[in-house]
């Protein structure tokens, strides 16, 4: 897998700023001090634990940035599945180049790894139904397009990148407005009526009531927020007898525990935050190889 040339610039940013904090204007003080400048050395980057891989660009960017006469050597592609003990990738050429990007690297293939991995546990535990698995905006600052790439590596799907690119009317904006249902008419009518043909309408709804007003405006999605599965389940009755164009969504809460129920309820998607705001490193470590 390639980045994109939005996803290549935000992560020429993200190594600038790894290589500035760890490397600072002094270098790797350790490696001056015990390495030999002429020494040269092959490393691995090996699974420890079973995954998703997500990132080998970036690991490739930190070796290019740190020192143009390493050789970097990807193994497997982002997004194959991985196990404990798998050969992702070697790097090769002088050690104290090797040493400065082992850490920054594996930082980025961990992080992304681990949301690619996560993402996946989801996706594998509704499989067979058709129910889609999206991320949503609870990213870290500036890495959003990254985590939204292994994601997709991970076989899920994007949620809209952020506030400029699509309309979804949340709890608060009604509360401004007001919450009866008159407000979430009138609301969902603006919003539909001031957006361009390409910027989807969703609007967040916290009970059946609201669903029957929303589904009377026809908004491109319906998030049910927080519902219980057999209140879903008639949410999903209703909208297919009264607007089977209207994609449902269900967020606010979901766990591996829980997603599969969900996802037999009939919803066309399900938004989950973990995946990008509580998802493990993936553990892969960088080991020397003797030449």
């Amino acid at each position: 897998m390639t980045f994109s040339s939005e996803e290549l610039s935000v992560c020429r940013r993200l190594v600038a700023i790894a290589l500035e904090e760890d490397l600072g204007t002094r270098g790797d003080l350790t490696s001056q001090a015990v390495i030999p400048p002429e020494l040269l050395g092959r490393a691995v980057f090996t699974a420890r634990a079973d995954g998703v891989l997500a990132g080998l660009p970036t690991a490739t960017m930190v070796s290019e940035a740190i020192d143009r006469h390493l050789n970097f050597t990807a193994l497997r592609d982002d997004g194959d599945r991985i196990h404990a003990g798998d050969r992702l990738a070697t790097i090769a050429g002088p050690m104290r180049s090797i040493l400065a990007v082992e850490r920054i690297a594996l930082n980025f293939l961990q992080h992304l790894s681990g949301i690619a991995s996560l993402t996946r546990k989801y996706v594998d535990d509704v499989a067979g139904l058709p129910t889609k698995i999206l991320d949503t905006r609870k990213t870290i600052p500036g890495w959003r397009l990254l985590a939204k790439y292994a994601v997709r590596q991970g076989g899920g799907h994007n949620h809209r990148l952020g506030l400029h690119d699509g309309v979804l009317i949340k709890d608060n904006h009604l509360a401004a407005l007001g919450k009866e249902l008159e407000s979430v008419a009138r609301t969902l009518k603006a919003a539909l009526a001031t957006s361009g043909r390409d910027v989807p309408v969703e609007v967040e709804v916290e009970s059946l009531e609201q669903l029957e007003v929303a589904l009377t405006c026809r908004p491109a999605i319906i998030l049910l927020d927080n519902m219980q599965s057999e209140i879903m389940r008639q949410a999903v009755e209703r909208r297919n007898a009264v607007a089977p164009e209207v994609l449902l969504e269900a967020s606010g809460g979901v766990t591996l525990e829980t997603v599969h129920t969900i996802a037999e309820t009939g919803v066309d998607r399900i938004s989950i935050g973990a995946l990008t705001h509580s998802a493990p490193a993936l553990d892969i470590a960088l080991d020397y190889e003797a030449a």
